[in-house]
């Protein structure tokens, strides 16, 4: 069926893809950021890329806009409470990962968060603005996977899920 090329139908249509649900961090102005993305893809193997999409006019934008170092964490399904936290728009920036477990990563400092599936810590390359987000590119520093890893969360049709 084929409807009317607008917003409503495009988040509709795009909820259809299911994506793995990370966090990224960011240590900036004397605080630690955070938010919830699952706009982030591997992108070249020759450097080690990454890259996520980051909405303009989020805090975090600005944030890893001066830091040039941020932090991924992809998360299992038992870190849906998490996701849905850093997610939460008006959240206060002070204390924001007071009740999430983390760990400092050891090549940039950024938050890396506690049982994640896997981390990892990017320098940023390239920023590229697109429409009302930034395409934010980092080259890999360093990275860990957990050895045990627990089922995935993903977002499917504007939901958080297991993927087991």
């Amino acid at each position: 069926m084929t409807t009317p090329v607008d917003a409503d139908h495009f988040r509709l249509a795009m909820g259809r893809f299911a994506t793995g649900v990370t966090v990224l961090t960011t240590f900036a102005g004397g605080h630690d950021h955070a938010m919830t993305a699952n706009a982030v893809t591997s992108v070249s193997m020759e450097p080690l890329l990454v890259l996520a999409c980051v909405e303009v006019d989020a805090r975090f934008h600005d944030a890893i806009a001066d830091s040039g170092v941020w932090g991924v964490s992809i998360l299992g399904a038992d870190q849906r409470p998490t996701a849905e936290w850093l997610s939460t728009q008006g959240r206060p920036l002070h204390g924001q990962l007071d009740r999430v477990a983390h760990h400092r990563g050891p090549g940039t400092g950024v938050a890396l968060l506690d049982g994640a599936l896997a981390t990892l810590e990017l320098r940023t390359t390239d920023m590229h603005r697109a429409g009302d987000h930034s395409i934010v590119v980092g080259e890999v520093v360093s990275l860990s996977s957990n050895d045990h890893p627990a089922d995935a969360l993903v977002y499917y049709r504007s939901r958080y899920q297991p993927l087991r």
